[in-house]
């Protein structure tokens, strides 16, 4: 559940307005993989390079779930390309990071328009902000994405919070108990 303030800041640190003001970059060549991951992953087409670009006790936290660990983000996007076999990447801007910003970072701008049918009209578009933290060895040990920038609750807001985190662990967890960790098993045959 997004904080309805546009004053807090999200999961970069910055306000929604600060980052959506940010101007566009090119991607670095040490980048490329995880924007290629990222971009199989949001289009609901991934394969088991897709996954690489994570190191094994990442974390992934969206407006639905909180996935622990490598095989359950698996579960997460598996499950999406299930329940949508056609997601289009309308708009992808990866985001100069401002000095606040810590270079192991990268933000990424983006809108998917996503399909229930894939030769029918969309069902819905998403403007989500990706906060991907890296380590070292340039995989992602944190993926945050927060609908419209606006930051999710956790638990550091209060009892709400708390219960909202915990219902998003719940939701991942069966996810990752009906959804095969075999991508191609994740896409629909339609």
């Amino acid at each position: 559940m997004p904080l309805g303030n546009d004053n807090v800041p999200n999961a970069s640190g910055l306000t929604t307005q600060e980052t959506k003001a940010l101007k566009e970059r090119n991607v670095c060549p040490h980048e490329e993989k995880i924007v290629q991951g990222i971009k199989e992953l949001y289009s609901c087409k991934p394969s088991e390079e897709s996954y690489k670009i994570y190191a094994h006790h990442a974390v992934f936290h969206d407006p639905i779930g909180i996935a622990e660990g490598i095989e359950a983000i698996r579960a997460q996007f598996n499950g999406l390309s299930k329940i949508f076999p056609r997601a289009d990447v309308t708009r992808f801007r990866l985001l100069e990071n401002p000095s606040s910003v810590p270079t192991s970072t990268i933000l990424i701008d983006q809108d998917v328009t996503y399909f229930r049918d894939p030769s029918g009209t969309p069902t819905k578009t998403v403007n989500s902000l990706l906060t991907l933290q890296t380590n070292d060895e340039n995989q992602l040990i944190r993926h945050t994405e927060e609908w419209d920038h606006k930051r999710e609750t956790t638990r550091d807001d209060g009892f709400f919070g708390m219960l909202n985190e915990q219902r998003k662990k719940i939701t991942a967890g069966l996810t990752g108990k009906f959804i095969s960790q075999d991508p191609s098993a994740g896409v629909s045959s339609k």
